[in-house]
Order: C-alpha cells, then sequence, then structure tokens
C-alpha cells in the first residue's frame, strides 16, 4: 500500500540574531539565507523547500521583529506578520543565551491570536554552560504561553532538528508536492547573489553602515571573454558620503575583500566560475523613501 504524502507550509519568527537564518539553511541542507551577527541582516522573507520521499515542508524564514526606526523597518516587521497568515503551524524561535525581554513578549502577544499551532523553539542550546538552565528558560515562556510544543534546539550544531521535523511532518495533513523535487527555494539566482554580497558587507562594517547598505544585481550573462565564466554585474547602495567611503576602502580595499569572498560563494551557487564587479552610489536616505524602496526591489507586496 502506497504511503500518504504530506505537505505543508511553516513560518519562522523571532527578534533579530536569534539564529532563523541559521535554521533554515541546516534543515534545507544548502544556504539560501545569509548570517551575520548584525540586527536585521534579513530583510526579506525566504523561502526554503525541504524535500523528502513522504513529505514536503515549505519554511519561511523572516525579518526580526524590531523596533522600527525608517519605512524599511516598518515594511520588514510587516512582512513578517503578514508571514503567519495562511500556514499550517508557527515556529517561534527564541534565544538560550538571553533572558525573556519586551520584544520576545511583544511577539507573543500577537502569537496568543492565533488560531494555529505555534511551536516554541529555544535555540542555542550548545552554547549554555549549564545545560539545566534550559528547563528555567521553558518555564519562563510557559508562563507566558501556553505552545503546541517546545524544542530546545542548535541550529549550528544541528541538535534536536530531526526530532523536530518528525513532529512538524506528524502535524501535518495529507497533501501534493508543491515544488518540484530539486527545488530548495523560489528566489531567483540575482537575489541570493546580492544577499551573498550584502553579508560579506556586514561581516566587515560596523555601526551604522550595515543598515544603510543595499545591493542589487543589475546583470548576470555568460562572459564574452571566457568559456564557462559568468559576468556578474552589482550595484551597492548606501546613504551617505562616508559611507561610501567605509565601502569602498582605503584604495578599494575593503571592496576587493568583499569581492573576493563573495565570489567563492556564488561560484558555489551557480556552479561556475565568475567575473565580479561592484559599484558603490549614495541614494540619500533610502531606507526611508518608499520611490526608493520599491526602486530597490523593497515593495511592500514584495518581501
Amino acid at each position: 500500500m502506497k504511503l500518504s504524502y504530506k505537505s505543508g507550509f511553516i513560518t519562522i519568527i523571532g527578534r533579530p540574531n536569534v539564529g532563523k537564518s541559521t535554521f533554515l539553511n541546516k534543515v534545507i541542507g544548502q544556504k539560501i539565507a545569509i548570517m551575520s551577527d548584525k540586527p536585521q541582516t534579513t530583510r526579506n522573507t525566504i523561502l526554503g523547500v525541504l524535500t523528502r520521499t513522504d513529505c514536503q515542508i515549505i519554511f519561511t524564514d523572516t525579518p526580526g521583529i524590531h523596533k522600527a526606526h525608517s519605512e524599511l523597518g516598518e515594511r520588514m516587521n510587516e512582512a513578517t506578520y503578514s508571514a503567519t497568515q495562511g500556514q499550517d503551524a508557527i515556529l517561534f524561535m527564541v534565544s538560550a543565551v538571553e533572558p525573556i525581554g519586551p520584544g520576545d513578549r511583544l511577539i507573543i502577544e500577537r502569537l496568543k491570536n492565533q488560531k494555529k499551532p505555534v511551536y516554541l523553539l529555544i535555540n542555542k542550546v550548545d552554547l549554555l554552560k549549564n545545560k539545566n538552565d534550559v528547563q528555567k528558560i521553558i518555564v519562563s515562556y510557559m508562563n507566558e504561553m501556553d505552545f503546541k510544543e517546545i524544542f530546545p534546539i542548535s541550529a549550528k550544531e544541528g541538535i534536536n532538528i530531526d526530532n523536530l521535523i518528525d513532529n512538524l511532518k506528524s502535524l501535518l495533513k495529507e497533501g501534493p508536492q508543491f515544488y518540484p523535487e530539486d527545488m530548495i527555494t523560489d528566489h531567483p539566482e540575482r537575489f541570493i547573489i546580492a544577499e551573498l554580497i550584502r553579508e560579506k558587507l556586514l561581516y566587515f562594517t560596523e555601526e551604522e553602515v550595515p543598515h544603510s547598505i543595499a545591493c542589487v544585481v543589475d546583470s548576470l550573462k555568460p562572459s564574452l571573454d571566457e568559456e564557462d565564466k559568468l559576468d556578474v554585474y552589482a550595484t551597492i547602495y548606501v546613504e551617505r558620503e562616508s559611507q561610501k567611503r567605509i565601502v569602498i576602502g582605503s584604495n578599494g580595499a575593503l571592496l576587493k575583500k568583499v569581492k573576493d569572498l563573495a565570489k567563492r560563494d556564488i561560484k558555489r551557487l551557480l556552479g561556475s566560475r565568475v567575473n565580479l564587479d561592484l559599484w558603490v552610489k549614495v541614494k540619500k536616505d533610502w531606507t526611508n523613501r518608499p520611490d526608493v524602496l520599491r526602486s530597490l526591489g523593497f515593495e511592500k507586496d514584495n518581501f
């Protein structure tokens, strides 16, 4: 007798830097969401498709819920809450090494109105010096809300991830395979390439610069000079001339580091050697200008 096939949609939400993107990459088995220690690294919802012989689970990684200080920040928060609609379950992720705070409680208040199952994922348990502390964390969150299930996990180390997936699979109903077997995300290559470039910029910059950076791939085409090679042209946008100087670096040193590291990830993504040309331009106060946000792809309905 043929086993029934299950499928469903799961959204991951939480504050910035709790490990949502790390979790998605671990589950999918490939890097489709960028990671850094900077707040608000994830700006768009990222779809990740896990396909197995008996099920397909479509995960949506979301921007971290935060106190917004710009039009971009407001749109990111809206995108996250919108991504919980029409889902089969919600994964609320928190950090095991941080006590429950106002940001967590703000999200919980919104989750209490949800009629679908809400799972609590306590991430980064591998960083706990005293493993018994996880019980205290569980109790602190149980006092706030009645969760469907609670899973202490480590997205980085893969701890308890398989148990979570099995539990989610048991929750899902019989359904079709929504995406092809070899598809792991619905984002086009240009989007992922732009994010990989931005990830390197986040690594090398500090203070206000990371929040002021956007990256757009202008062109992706076969090289005219070399076979089996692609030419990638991308523009990095910042808000001020001073930020442009930082991104370029002394004699172009920082931009060269970004280019060299990004090329490795892009080659891994595309399976091809690449030429990468980067340009840096100033769009003053772009994070607060709806017209510029639209031109950079940050449409309200396109997160």
